[in-house]
């Protein structure tokens, strides 16, 4: 049986590049197992208009290229605010495709609220400021993404999660979530203990929105994990391979 695809999603004002430690480490372990990162709209290479993307734009994005490469069955792995985009992809695919779901620290807002209403200090501050301000917003300043993406890792990881930055839509931030098509799929949730971005109480709270986990991975590590501990993701994706 191949090996399925595995398809990675990024998160908020970041590009598919902050993937490439996680990657390279499956590629090394596992060269057997296909990988996609995608790029949202408007972000890195992708064309889109970041002042109208919208979450249908995005899960159109993602979908499209996964049938571009034409995959009998996918795993599907996002980070952070790529958890609006997921169920989305999951429910265009069907169950019968997808092998398994893998959450990096994604926000989950309950059925019908938005990204915005879930956020605490000092996330909900600077997205709510944000988005009262600008239809785009500009990448965190270096200092504070390398304190709240990339606590604890080493300078060089850091300097690689602010390279990995870009613009970002806060039109996506304020539009209520819709899950009611969402299949019942295989799911994993990796939990960053020490993540200062999305709190480790705040994300046990988006798995109970999500209501279909059925394995919680934590690694000792920050929000952007596949950057700092890239071999100990790697593994808990390939687990499922």
């Amino acid at each position: 049986m191949d090996s399925p695809l595995i398809v990675f999603v990024h998160g908020g004002q970041h590009t598919k590049r902050c993937w490439e430690p996680t990657i390279n480490v499956i590629n090394s372990d596992s060269p057997q197992c296909p990988t996609l990162a995608v790029n949202l709209p408007g972000h890195g290479d992708a064309a889109g208009d970041l002042a109208t993307l919208s979450v249908s734009d995005c899960v159109d994005e993602v979908v499209d290229q996964i049938q571009h490469q034409a995959p009998q069955r996918m795993i599907v792995v996002g980070h952070s605010m790529a958890g609006i985009t997921q169920p989305g992809v999951a429910a265009r695919l069907g169950a019968a495709r997808i092998q398994r779901m893998v959450y990096v620290a994604c926000c989950i807002p309950p059925q019908g609220k938005r990204v915005i209403d879930t956020l605490h200090m000092p996330m909900n501050l600077v997205a709510g400021l944000a988005s009262k301000l600008t239809k785009v917003s500009k990448p965190l300043p270096k200092w504070f993404a390398s304190w709240v993406f990339a606590n604890g890792a080493t300078r060089a990881q850091k300097q690689f999660v602010c390279s990995c930055l870009c613009d970002e839509s806060t039109k996506v931030t304020v539009e209520p979530v819709d899950r009611r098509n969402y299949p019942d799929v295989p799911t994993t949730w990796v939990l960053p203990l020490q993540d200062k971005a999305l709190s480790p109480a705040s994300q046990r709270a988006f798995m109970q929105n999500l209501g279909r986990v059925d394995e919680v991975v934590e690694i000792d590590t920050c929000h952007n994990a596949m950057v700092s501990e890239p071999q100990a993701l790697a593994s808990a994706i390939l687990a499922y391979c």
